[in-house]
C-alpha cells in the first residue's frame, strides 16, 4: 500500500513564494509510483491541501488529515520545504513529533539552532569552525556606528538573524548606511546581525545521511557580479553556479569532510546545504547552514545531485524511507 506524503510549503515569511516553487520541484522529483503526493500550503492558520481537481481542502490540525471525496486521508510522512518559520525553525517539527508523524528534516532543537544564524555559528566556533566576526542585536537594542565598525569593520553585512533568501540584507560600505540597514533588517526579523565582510570565493555543499550510507555532494561555486549573492542572484538568474566548483581536489575534500562533520556535530537529518567563503590561503569560513534548502529544478541541491551522477528520485526515496 502506498504511503501518503505531504509536501509542506508556504510559511509566514517573505520566503513563501520560494517555498511554493520548491514544493513544485519536490512534487516532480518524488516517485509517484511509490507514494501518493499532496502539496500542503500553510500560511498562518490557513492550512490547505491542493487536491488533484484543483480545489483545496482544509487540514484538520488535530491529526494532520484532510477530506477528499468524503473520505478522511491521513499523512504518513511530511516533506518540509518551508523556508523560514514555522518549517525551518522547529515549530512544525514539534507539532509533527506530537502526532508521531515522521518528517524529512532536522528535529526541533537542530532546526531552531540552525535557523538562528548567530547562535549556530557561535556554537560551531567552539568546535573549531571558522566564522566571521559578528554582533547581534535584539529588537529594542541599538548600537552606535562607531561601536559597530570597531567590532566588525567596513564593509560589512547587516541582515536578519532569522530568515533567508537574502531578504533584508545590506552590504554596508559607509557609516552613513549602518542605521538604515539595521532598520531594514529589523523589518524582516526581531533579531539582526552585523557580520564582517570576507573577501573570497563563495561555495556551497550539500549532504545527506541515512541509517546505511552517507552522501556528500559535489561543491557548487557561486559567482555573481552583484554586490553579493542577493535575491536577484538567487532567483532571477543574475549568477553563475558552477558545479563542481573550480577549486583544488584537496580543498574540495576538506570542504566535504567539514560538511559531513558539521552534519554530525549538530545531529542533522535529511538533506542540508552549507554555505562557505574560501578566503586567502584556502581558509574555509562558515556562512550558514540550510536545513530545508531550496528544491526547485534549478536549486543548488538538484544541481549537485545531478553532478554526482545520482537520480534525484532515488535520493528522495532514501530521505523518506530512512524514517521508517
Amino acid at each position: 500500500m502506498k504511503r501518503t506524503i505531504a509536501i509542506v510549503a508556504g510559511g509566514d515569511s517573505s520566503e513563501l513564494p520560494v517555498s511554493l516553487r520548491s514544493a513544485q520541484g519536490l512534487y516532480s522529483f518524488i516517485d509517484k509510483e511509490k507514494y501518493n503526493l499532496y502539496i500542503v500550503e500553510m500560511q498562518g492558520l490557513r492550512w490547505e491541501v491542493q487536491l488533484p481537481d484543483g480545489n483545496k481542502s482544509p487540514v484538520d490540525r488535530n491529526d494532520f488529515s484532510f477530506l477528499m471525496n468524503n473520505q478522511k486521508i491521513k499523512f504518513d510522512f511530511a516533506y518540509i520545504t518551508i523556508h523560514g518559520t514555522p518549517g525551518e525553525d522547529g515549530k512544525l517539527q514539534g507539532y509533527l513529533d506530537l502526532l508521531r508523524i515522521p518528517y524529512s528534516c532536522c528535529d526541533v532543537l537542530v532546526a531552531a539552532l540552525t535557523f538562528n544564524k548567530f547562535s549556530c555559528n557561535q556554537y560551531l566556533k567552539g568546535f573549531g569552525v571558522r566564522i566571521a566576526e559578528s554582533v547581534m542585536l535584539r529588537q529594542g537594542q541599538s548600537i552606535t556606528d562607531k561601536d559597530l565598525t570597531e567590532k566588525v569593520g567596513l564593509p560589512c553585512f547587516i541582515k536578519p538573524n532569522l530568515g533567508g533568501s537574502s531578504f533584508g540584507v545590506t552590504k554596508v560600505k559607509t557609516k552613513e548606511q549602518i542605521q538604515l540597514a539595521i532598520k531594514k533588517a529589523f523589518d524582516e526579523a526581531k533579531e539582526v546581525i552585523a557580520e564582517a565582510y570576507m573577501k573570497g570565493t563563495e561555495i556551497t555543499c550539500g549532504c545527506y545521511k541515512t541509517k546505511s550510507k552517507e552522501t556528500v555532494f559535489p561543491i557548487t561555486e557561486v559567482v555573481t557580479s552583484n554586490e553579493f549573492f542577493d535575491y536577484d542572484a538567487k532567483y532571477n538568474g543574475q549568477v553563475d553556479e558552477i558545479t563542481p566548483a573550480r577549486i583544488s581536489e584537496d580543498l574540495t575534500k576538506r570542504v566535504q569532510v567539514l560538511t559531513s562533520t558539521i552534519y554530525d556535530i549538530l545531529g542533522c537529518s535529511g538533506i542540508i546545504r552549507i554555505d562557505y567563503i574560501i578566503t586567502e590561503g584556502e581558509k574555509i569560513n562558515l556562512l550558514e547552514i540550510n536545513t530545508t534548502p531550496g528544491m526547485t529544478a534549478t536549486s543548488f541541491i538538484p544541481q549537485q545531485i545531478k553532478a554526482a551522477g545520482l537520480d534525484i528520485k532515488d535520493v528522495m526515496t532514501d530521505i523518506i524511507e530512512n524514517k521508517f
